[in-house]
């Protein structure tokens, strides 16, 4: 009797780069990493200030949030995005977002055992296909335009048919792409597939104002959002996800028996932050300024880049299309740790991705390194 394998874990993507920091060991101050997106800034002091004295450290927080968490999120989508939501309904904690970005397949496979697939754009977040895996459903990636858009056009009947959910990413990480959200909210409808939107980065949208799902209703959407990146709080882990009632119904429920809750205190000093858009503003113009400091740099080592239309990720074209030799070139030269696109689907292979997080000084390094400063 043939015994079936069990799940093996591939190696974690950002694992992988551990390899190549000691060939950027020579460089006096250090690699500059910019292959994670995660913030360098400080959060405002009044969030922090709110974390260590809401007093909530004794009693476990309600897993869908508590109230007054849900009604600062609603006000701050009808102030920042012009949707109107009923925080009673249609609103719900999440502990950051990748783990409900990756627990979502499980839950939904539980409620519609007849579909398995999950769709997602072909260039993302691995946590989109990791999901699906965990889960045992089909990862299906869509192709995505020359914008980095994702191609609803390209969905075959048969994946539609199966199809768990759709993923939309906007702005897209790591390319900045940003998709037709209203288009994608009719097609869900249209096929009766649940449309969840990452819209994490919405607050960095750099071509036109930011924007959302749920702007052309609740019905079959769900927006997903957190303040890692809008507030500095990624240590934090608080965000939430909102629309369609009964979407938003039953995964509060699955979730409260899973135990998925946000720190009260984490809840707090979320509050403190949404009622807060000054800071928000600020961090907008550092990260455009620093993208537009990094692009030069990737023009002295020689490839033109476009700043993304969202986001705060270069998405940088490999020469010769070899991502892994580039990375490695940047590393070696100027010391600047990027991420092969690899780590964003096989449809990534000639791009590097490079985060803008890292202090002006550090990036000040790079351009010293280059004799740029």
């Amino acid at each position: 009797m043939t015994q079936k394998k069990g799940f093996n874990p591939p190696p974690y993507p950002y694992d992988r780069l551990d390899e190549l920091k000691p060939l950027g060991a020579h460089h006096q101050g250090g690699i500059v990493d910019c292959s994670i997106g995660t913030p360098f800034d400080a959060p405002p002091p009044g969030v922090v200030a709110a974390l260590g004295s809401s007093d909530t450290e004794r009693g476990y927080p309600p897993s869908i949030g508590t109230p007054e968490f849900r009604e600062a999120v609603a006000a701050w989508m009808s102030i920042r995005l012009g949707c109107q939501l009923d925080p009673a309904q249609e609103i719900a904690a999440a502990v950051g977002t990748k783990e409900f970005v990756v627990g979502l397949p499980h839950w939904m496979k539980l409620r519609h055992p007849d579909r398995d697939t999950v769709l997602y754009p072909a260039i993302s977040y691995p946590s989109y296909e990791m999901g699906a895996v965990l889960a045992g459903c089909r990862a299906v990636p869509v192709p995505v335009d020359a914008n980095w858009s994702i191609r609803l056009d390209a969905i075959s009947p048969e994946d539609r048919a199966r199809a768990l959910l759709l993923w939309v990413n906007t702005p897209g990480n790591p390319a900045g792409g940003l998709d037709d959200l209203e288009a994608a909210a009719a097609w869900g409808r249209s096929h009766q597939v649940p449309v969840f939107s990452d819209e994490c980065y919405s607050e960095f949208t750099w071509d036109g104002p930011p924007r959302t799902i749920l702007a052309t209703g609740t019905q079959g959407v769900v927006a997903v959002h957190s303040l890692s990146k809008r507030s500095n709080l990624a240590g934090v882990r608080v965000g939430f996800y909102a629309g369609d009632a009964d979407l938003v119904g039953y995964l509060r429920e699955v979730r409260k028996h899973a135990g998925f809750m946000v720190p009260g205190p984490a809840q707090a000093a979320a509050i403190a932050a949404l009622s807060d858009q000054e800071h928000v503003d600020k961090q907008r113009e550092t990260y455009l300024a620093r993208l537009r400091r990094l692009s030069k740099v990737m023009t002295t080592m020689g490839v033109e880049t476009n700043l993304p239309r969202g986001g705060f990720y270069l998405w940088v074209p490999a020469p010769n299309g070899d991502a892994w030799a580039f990375t490695r070139q940047l590393v070696q030269q100027i010391g600047l740790l990027a991420s092969p696109g690899e780590f964003y689907g096989s449809s990534g292979v000639e791009h590097v991705r490079v985060a803008a997080v890292q202090p002006d000084e550090r990036i000040g390094l790079l351009e010293q390194r280059l004799g740029t400063s």
